[in-house]
């Protein structure tokens, strides 16, 4: 009988697919590349004799391990391990974390990603700009927005200053960071140095901001850094940014727009803009379109910035399916 330590990774693998039967391993086989099913069926056609013995070892080992990530998804990597040494002893809880920790790579602040962002902010709202930089770096962009909205304006520039110009940051400021936060989120399963930040980073935040906010933030980054700012704005759409739009692109916009939205979405833009719309527009829509700003009268900037930004959110949705390309500034012209 093969003793613990045999059986390689792959070789694990291999004798789970047999274990469990032909039906969930072809299951299992689909998820996986053209790669690793060549590789797997090679470890497994060079199986030789596998014990119930060995079976066993290898499913509870299986089960061990999923048993672990479930208590790190659910509490992080400290209270997994806690639960784990409960059950199976220290070292072997050492073990599974340990393993699970190397071949996941679980980044810092998982606790954190888990998190409200209403409760997130409460949380938060009073540390120094970096801490909160450095936290919603770690976010998902479209959370991480709306914590930044919800800061105070203040120091909104001064966040997003931060996230972008941020590079890379040691694992000791990191855990520093989380201890003054009084949470271990997580464990860095090496001593390199972890990515986070960065010019992309801050423009996929903003780009999921309210219309508002994102005035307010570039407006004072121009006046701080217009370096930056510059940078920021070039891997940005923004309203006005729709001249950018060739005639056909914005035709296929106009087809996805709600007509009170695009009403409200030109009151407080200047002519360029506004013809730019028009002039792909049919005789009877514009006058209709135009009536219709008339009639309109005077309204809150708020409601003009909330349409212009359901427009933003659709062209970027747009371009994201590759129905439309946006040529934004800095970058070369197409050509056709």
């Amino acid at each position: 009988m093969a003793q613990k330590g045999d059986f390689s990774g792959k070789q694990k693998a291999a004798i789970f697919l047999l274990a469990v039967g032909p039906d969930i391993a072809s299951e299992v086989m689909k998820k996986l590349s053209e790669a690793e099913v060549d590789t797997l069926t090679y470890e497994i056609a060079r199986l030789d004799k596998v014990t119930p013995e060995d079976k066993e070892r290898v499913l509870q080992e299986f089960q061990e391990l999923m048993m672990a990530q479930e208590f790190i998804t659910r509490g992080g990597i400290d209270q997994a391990r806690a639960i784990l040494e409960k059950a199976l002893g220290t070292q072997k809880a050492y073990d599974i974390v340990n393993r699970l920790t190397s071949s996941l790579q679980v980044r810092p602040f998982d606790f954190v990603r888990r998190q409200d962002p209403a409760q997130l902010l409460n949380f938060i709202q009073n540390e120094h700009p970096q801490t909160i930089a450095l936290i919603l770096s770690y976010l998902d962009p479209v959370k991480a927005a709306q914590i930044l909205s919800s800061l105070q304006a203040s120091i909104q520039p001064d966040v997003a200053r931060r996230i972008a110009k941020m590079d890379r940051t040691s694992p000791e400021v990191l855990r520093e960071v989380e201890r003054v936060l009084e949470r271990k989120l997580s464990t860095l399963s090496n001593e390199d140095y972890t990515m986070a930040g960065g010019i992309e980073a801050i423009v996929e935040v903003l780009n999921n901001v309210d219309r508002g906010t994102e005035k307010s933030i570039i407006e004072a980054l121009e006046e701080e850094d217009p370096v930056l700012a510059e940078e920021i704005k070039k891997k940005m759409f923004v309203f006005e940014d729709i001249v950018l739009l060739d005639d056909k692109a914005i035709q296929k916009v106009l087809r996805e727009l709600d007509n009170q939205d695009l009403a409200k979405s030109l009151k407080a833009v200047d002519t360029e803009v506004q013809e730019k719309i028009f002039k792909n527009m049919s005789k009877r829509a514009a006058a209709l379109l135009r009536e219709d700003m008339e009639f309109m009268g005077p309204i809150r900037l708020k409601d003009v910035e909330e349409a212009q930004q359901k427009i933003v959110n659709i062209i970027r949705k747009l371009e994201e399916e590759g129905e439309i390309v946006v040529a934004r500034a800095g970058e070369d012209e197409l050509v056709t």
